[in-house]
């Protein structure tokens, strides 16, 4: 029977970077991918900040990176728009598939094996379960991503539907966003460029109809022909309670690592693989448990403010209705708009958020039951 010092369920960026610094300190670790292939069903947006590739320590080819993104409009239910001009913050749109295949490279590199078509079951003592028979293993790292979650807390979860489209309304280099808590509710619709008039548009919400509701929203935009459809689950609740439990370890979108905003993830994600990965090593390196249990405290020292911040962004726009966001779109100053464009980050992007909510204005449009929660956003 063979074994491993660690077992990865779960081929995503989270998982292969825990890989990949697992590996390149000498122990062995397999990595189990239940597709044929790494990066394959592409769900991921794929919005990225150079600085965050380089924090990831990935060095993408050419073939990763489709586009940079230059602006971002917003638009309210009522059709207003406000434009963001993004060029500051180095935004590019990668090719998922690609990324992961750069992140699986840098793991195979540094010793991991790959190892596809093969599912994870469950976990018994110092063994995994799969579906090509046992494997011996002292770690389980768990990067299933949000199918992990699907059971446990349907209230964190929304349907999604995100299509890749050829249209010529697809502009190069601008996101497009679009709000309405009736079509979308407690999430918003999106157009991501990825170049040469082909993009990805995508809608998600509560309790919606997501087939019906982007065959709606791509009506709405104009012709098109559409190349790939994807279906999936996304997570908006943020970091679950516990990232270790005795030899279990969690990352990734398994762990809520993914934004309570937008539900990406290739940075806080990938950051949790490879925060997970390095204590891991501390801890067979010592021996001492707490070296494998500071893996949580790094992540919320990192990312944990940030999430709460964004937690109660999105508790507030679970909240307002469609004539609400209309009034905030206009307490919006070009002022506001551009302190966002040449100061705020991406990665970071909840004082963005704060400033385009128009929240210091804004209190005497929302709702009483609000105030408390804004007031909360605005002190930390």
């Amino acid at each position: 029977m063979e074994g491993y010092d660690v077992v990865v369920a779960g081929g995503s960026i989270s998982g292969l970077l825990a890989a990949r610094e697992i590996g390149k300190s000498g122990y062995s670790v397999l990595v189990l991918e239940e597709g044929f292939e790494v990066g394959t069903p592409d769900h991921c947006g794929g919005l990225v900040s150079k600085s965050a590739l380089h924090d990831l320590a990935i060095q993408p080819s050419q073939k990763t990176f489709d586009c940079m993104i230059n602006s971002a409009e917003i638009y309210s239910p009522a059709g207003k728009k406000i434009g963001i001009n993004s060029k500051n913050q180095e935004i590019v749109v990668v090719n998922r598939r690609e990324l992961d295949k750069q992140a699986a490279y840098q793991a195979q590199q540094s010793g991991a094996e790959i190892m596809v078509k093969t599912s994870f079951k469950e976990k018994t003592d110092q063994m995994v379960q799969t579906s090509a028979g046992e494997i011996k293993c002292k770690i389980l790292v768990d990067c299933r991503g949000v199918s992990r979650l699907v059971n446990s807390d349907r209230d964190g979860i929304l349907l999604s539907a995100q299509y890749e489209v050829y249209a010529d309304w697809i502009i190069d280099g601008k996101v497009e966003v679009y709000f309405d808590q009736i079509k979308y509710p407690g999430f918003f619709a999106w157009v991501i460029p990825s170049g040469n008039g082909i993009g990805k548009v995508g809608v998600a919400g509560k309790e919606i109809n997501v087939s019906k509701t982007i065959t709606d929203f791509l009506k709405s935009k104009g012709k098109h022909s559409v190349i790939r459809k994807i279906f999936a689950p996304i997570w908006i609740k943020g970091p679950i309670k516990k990232f270790v439990s005795d030899d279990i370890v969690i990352a990734g979108d398994a762990a809520g690592q993914s934004k309570p905003t937008t539900a990406g993830g290739i940075y806080s994600c990938g950051m949790g693989g490879i925060i997970a990965g390095n204590a891991i090593t501390k801890y067979f390196e010592t021996g001492v448990v707490s070296e494998l249990e500071q893996y949580q405290k790094s992540w919320h020292k990192k990312f944990g403010k940030e999430f709460e911040k964004q937690r109660l962004a999105r508790n507030i726009l679970e909240r307002i209705d469609n004539n609400v966001i209309d009034k905030i779109f206009d307490t919006i100053t070009p002022e506001i708009l551009s302190e966002i464009s040449d100061k705020d980050d991406f990665d970071f992007h909840a004082i963005s958020i704060v400033k385009l909510l128009g929240i210091q204005k804004s209190l005497n449009v929302t709702q009483n039951v609000m105030r408390a929660e804004i007031k909360r956003l605005l002190m930390r």
